[in-house]
């Protein structure tokens, strides 16, 4: 059983940064990065696989986020820059305990969430 931690959401004007934080308890292969606005379905925004280092992501957010990983830490994060007011959602930390070297973008993919962090971009 892996528990993931997240943190660092919160409110931000448009244009603006944020880093997001998910801490892993146990061993995962891949990780991803999902969020679900009101009234939407969740989506998938970015992942990496820890064993190859690939990392994935959406078109609306390549070139604004970046994803990466402190393997000391089991740390993973998303870093957000450019934020704009519909990337307004909660954000999820996935992560996929099986042995793996792709990055599944797929909410059933993934075992373990964490509970979601609000991100508010103001505009």
């Amino acid at each position: 059983q892996v528990q993931l931690v997240e943190s660092g959401g919160g409110l931000v004007q448009a244009g603006g940064s944020l880093r997001l934080s998910c801490t892993a308890s146990g061993r995962t292969y891949a990780m991803g990065w999902f969020r679900q606005a009101p009234g939407k379905e969740r989506e998938f925004v970015a992942g990496i696989n820890w064993l190859s280092s690939r990392t994935y992501y959406i078109d609306s957010v390549n070139g604004r986020f970046t994803i990466s990983r402190d393997n000391a830490k089991n740390t993973l994060y998303l870093q957000m820059a450019s934020l704009k007011p519909e990337d307004t959602a909660v954000y999820y930390c996935a992560a996929d305990a099986a042995f793996s070297m792709g990055i599944p973008q797929t909410g059933p993919a993934y075992e373990y969430w964490g509970q979601g962090t609000q991100v508010t971009v103001s505009s």
